[in-house]
């Protein structure tokens, strides 16, 4: 399944999130109406996705179940068929005022009767607790007879931070902002499709998903060096060298090099093949100055010729995408062998060769933002849930990924568009992550089942429909 996440969205920590709401209390609005404002939106969610069909609402003893109670009130004023089922009584304050205002009877949801329609509003972004053994199986009772599950904030029994536990909905509505559930982690698929319910609050976030990028706009005079000249350091496995140039061409460079010792056999015509006598040529071939990036890493392999060829990458002025081979060469030594001030670094690990390079003792947004600090590079840890971390601390997530990449040569695609991203220049969104959208949003076009040859196609179509300026 290719998940739907909100663009642009922020992403709040359940501790963010309530730092946010104790700021908006502080200014006279009350819990009450913001609950009013949170059932509101779950309801105009609830009613759209029901389409006719009878609800039950599960509500727990907390503020997440006084957002259950207004929904199903509101619900119930639209015509919809709503019920509620209870998990203890609510707690004193403005929970237990909202289910006052619920006229119907409240069911206990261990001998509730299941409805095609299930809200979960039981725990919320709370700290999660394991339920009473009859809790439970009421719950997966429920559950399972559900055509429809809608979870409030957070599946109940997942923790908001982690993605950590049992629960799991079709459809979960995030209150205020997106909790790092939603994205990553075990929690991502639990999840479902994320719907983002925004309440009016307002916050910043250091966090946020992904979205459709704006490119830089070429001028009247623009040439192919001007529009971005890419070159590929071709390795031990020049397929795959020849497979990041053909992404940087489909992904707006102007001009592609191939260089390496092995003959390009079968690259396309319009990449530029540039075969050296010896490695020690490499140095002298990256001088040009109409260089924009250098990628390395592709097919590199892992002996001494390969290291001579990375360290000649290094030692060039240029911008660089470092991937695959280059990364477990560089291993943990690679914040000292790619700082400086001369360029801009993108390092594109897949989870195994993060774990070489980088603590891994943590969830990945934090271990992402701690590997990006560290090396002063902005790195991209790929994955279902590839997450982006820049040097000043930001994060931009791109989760819900076609399971479809999961196949050999995406990693190199990925690479080159990134390379044509970065060598177009100034304007437009983000580099990075305009090549990252860019990628995932070719593969979700593309089916289940594709080779990574056939990506580029679909790639050039995602950047003729971005906006420019």
């Amino acid at each position: 399944m290719i998940r739907r996440l909100p663009e642009g969205a922020p992403i709040l920590t359940a501790a963010e999130m309530r730092a946010v709401e104790q700021r908006l209390f502080a200014t006279g609005v009350g819990q009450g109406a913001l609950m009013e404002r949170a059932g509101a939106a779950i309801a105009e969610q609830v009613a759209r996705l029901a389409a006719g069909r009878p609800v039950l609402v599960l509500a727990g003893p907390g503020n997440n179940g006084g957002d259950g109670y207004v929904a199903a009130r509101l619900l119930f004023e639209r015509g919809v068929s709503a019920v509620v089922a209870a998990m203890g009584k609510p707690k004193d304050g403005a929970a237990e005022y909202m289910a006052a205002r619920w006229s119907a009877p409240v069911d206990d949801m261990r001998a509730a009767e299941p409805r095609p329609v299930l809200v979960d509003a039981l725990l919320g972004i709370g700290t999660p607790r394991p339920f009473d053994p009859e809790t439970r199986a009421a719950l997966a009772r429920l559950t399972a007879a559900a055509d429809l599950c809608i979870a409030v904030d957070v599946p109940s029994g997942r923790h908001a931070d982690t993605g950590e536990g049992e629960g799991e909905a079709d459809v979960t509505i995030a209150l205020g902002a997106l909790k790092p559930a939603h994205v990553v982690g075990a929690g991502a698929d639990a999840c479902g499709h994320v719907l983002l319910a925004d309440l009016g609050v307002s916050r910043t976030s250091r966090a946020s998903t992904i979205s459709r990028p704006t490119l830089p706009a070429w001028p009247h005079d623009v040439n192919k060096f001007s529009r971005g000249m890419v070159a590929i350091v071709s390795g031990a496995m020049p397929g795959a060298g020849w497979l990041a140039g053909r992404a940087a061409l489909a992904a707006g460079a102007g001009y592609v090099q191939l260089v390496g010792l092995a003959p390009a056999d079968g690259a396309p015509r319009a990449l530029v093949r540039h075969r050296i006598a010896c490695v020690g040529d490499m140095s002298s071939v990256l001088d040009d100055p109409r260089i924009g990036t250098v990628v390395i890493g592709p097919g590199l392999g892992r002996d001494d010729a390969a290291r001579a060829l990375l360290d000649a990458a290094l030692a060039s002025p240029h911008d660089l995408v470092i991937d695959g081979d280059a990364l477990t060469l560089l291993g943990r030594s690679i914040g000292d062998r790619i700082a400086t001030d001369r360029r801009r670094v993108c390092l594109t690990p897949h989870g195994g060769e993060f774990a070489r390079m980088f603590d891994t003792a943590g969830d990945k947004l934090s271990i992402t933002r701690a590997a990006a600090r560290k090396t002063g590079a902005t790195v991209v840890n790929k994955g279902p849930d590839t997450v982006i971390g820049y040097p000043d601390g930001r994060i931009v997530v791109s989760a819900g990924t076609n399971p479809g990449l999961s196949t050999a040569g995406t990693g190199d695609l990925l690479a080159g568009t990134i390379a044509a991203r970065m060598a177009a220049g100034p304007g437009g969104s983000d580099a990075v992550a305009a090549g990252v959208w860019l990628h995932a949003r070719a593969a979700d076009h593309m089916g289940a089942i594709f080779p990574a040859d056939a990506l580029p196609e679909r790639l050039t179509q995602e950047v003729n429909r971005c906006p420019t300026r």
